[in-house]
């Protein structure tokens, strides 16, 4: 919250390890193609504007264009927190054949829109929209 970061990883780290930094953003990874994967993803996502998943998003495809993991990429996941003790968006596409960083990048399209309204409904249902649910009347 104060602008500063961490990374840690222990002494078994697979493959080549490495972090970087930048304000407000910390990336680190293992397994990594190369080592200037995280750097590259620091300068995604200070170049990048708007909501915080969207930010994301395009900071995953930087960390894939700059090589991303050594192996095929298979899953990809974004978790948000903010004002809540809860996550408000965990989102996640695990072991496909396609690209997961796209997959979840439409999941997020759809959903970003509706982030808002979940949190309202789970603060104070009668404050929230209506769907026309079964049981939304």
């Amino acid at each position: 919250a104060a602008g500063g970061s961490a990374i840690h990883s222990g002494p078994k780290a697979l493959g080549i390890w490495a972090e970087a930094r930048g304000e407000d953003v910390a990336c680190g990874g293992n397994l990594l193609a190369n080592d200037g994967v995280p750097q590259a993803m620091v300068y995604a996502f200070l170049a990048s504007e708007g909501h915080l998943g969207d930010r994301l998003i395009a900071t995953m495809r930087a960390a894939l264009k700059a090589g991303g993991e050594a192996g095929p990429v298979r899953s990809a996941g974004m978790k948000l927190v903010r004002d809540v003790s809860w996550p408000v968006a965990d989102l996640r596409c695990d072991w496909t054949e396609d690209c997961p960083i796209e997959q979840l990048a439409t999941l997020w399209e759809i959903y970003k829109p509706q982030l808002d309204a979940y949190v309202t409904r789970a603060l104070n249902p009668s404050d929230a929209p209506s769907y026309g649910v079964p049981g939304d009347e």
